[in-house]
């Protein structure tokens, strides 16, 4: 089995260690990661430019297609950007053709539907199987308590994303107990982390956090679990801000999904970068 790495912006400079943890899993199940001069999803310039974010996007697929690879990437923004392009080009031709325009001085041509974008999730769920990865649990967790976060780009819109049902998804929860932890039943692990609303209306992307946050706490979890770059950024930022002004009674760490899953598996904690996650969540471990 072999995907085309797609890394995104954030996870090279902000969180390598997702990266290297998704790596360090995937390299545990045989299944290669491919590296490619891939640039940006698109996603930041969506709502000021669409060419350039379908240009930015179809250069990422066709690149991809050249090698014969399906995209495999960790991050649900990424994720969403990509489907959502492939998803436009493939009922527009006017614009396929401006954006074939735009990619020919690269020598590239997007083609639609010559490759599928899958996220890291659905790879393991789908691909890999649950049952695969339940004969490669070696320290299953007892008594862990996850409150499961979906993420809203993967979700939405269910007709592009394909990812699972938006109102009901299942996938991560089924994902997160293979590991033998628990995931939670929560009323707050289909809403938005907040992130979107950034340094556009602050005081409500941080409002959204909080809400998730103490939601968490109250239903007794003792982590948060993500699976995407923003999320996990946008829960350590704000978490950090509370903790400090003394609006958390206490700490909820977020774990990226590889790393829950590394850890179950047997993957020493410092190749799933454990230690770089902003909230320390090294306790981890007393679960095993």
């Amino acid at each position: 089995m072999e995907y085309a790495f797609f890394k995104g912006c954030k996870i090279p400079y902000y969180q390598p260690h997702y990266g290297t943890a998704t790596e360090a899993v995937f390299n545990r199940l045989d299944v290669k990661l491919v590296d490619l001069e891939f640039g940006c999803c698109g996603y930041p310039i969506r709502q000021q430019d669409q060419d350039a974010w379908l240009i930015s996007a179809a250069r990422n697929l066709a690149m991809s297609a050249d090698k014969g690879l399906d995209i495999l990437t960790p991050c649900k923004c990424c994720f969403g950007s990509l489907k959502k392009a492939a998803y436009t080009l493939a009922h527009d031709e006017e614009t396929l053709e401006r954006v074939n325009t735009a990619l020919f001085s690269e020598e590239l041509k997007y083609e639609p539907g010559k490759i599928k974008v899958r996220h890291l999730l659905q790879v393991l769920d789908i691909e890999v199987g649950v049952q695969t990865l339940k004969e490669k649990i070696q320290k299953p967790f007892t008594n862990l308590n996850v409150a499961t976060h979906y993420g809203c780009h993967a979700l939405r819109p269910s007709k592009v994303t394909e990812f699972d049902d938006p109102v009901n998804p299942t996938i991560f929860d089924r994902l997160v107990e293979v590991t033998g932890a628990k995931s939670l039943d929560w009323d707050q692990k289909t809403q938005c982390c907040g992130n979107p609303q950034k340094d556009k209306n602050n005081p409500l992307a941080k409002a959204m956090t909080a809400k998730k946050l103490n939601s968490g706490l109250a239903i007794g979890a003792d982590f948060v679990c993500v699976a995407c770059t923003y999320c996990q950024i946008q829960f350590d930022t704000v978490q950090k801000e509370m903790l400090d002004q003394g609006e958390l009674p206490q700490a909820l760490p977020s774990l990226l999904y590889p790393q829950l899953l590394g850890i179950s598996m047997g993957i020493d904690p410092q190749k799933l970068g454990l230690e770089k996650n902003s909230i320390n969540a090294e306790g981890i471990a007393t679960f095993c």
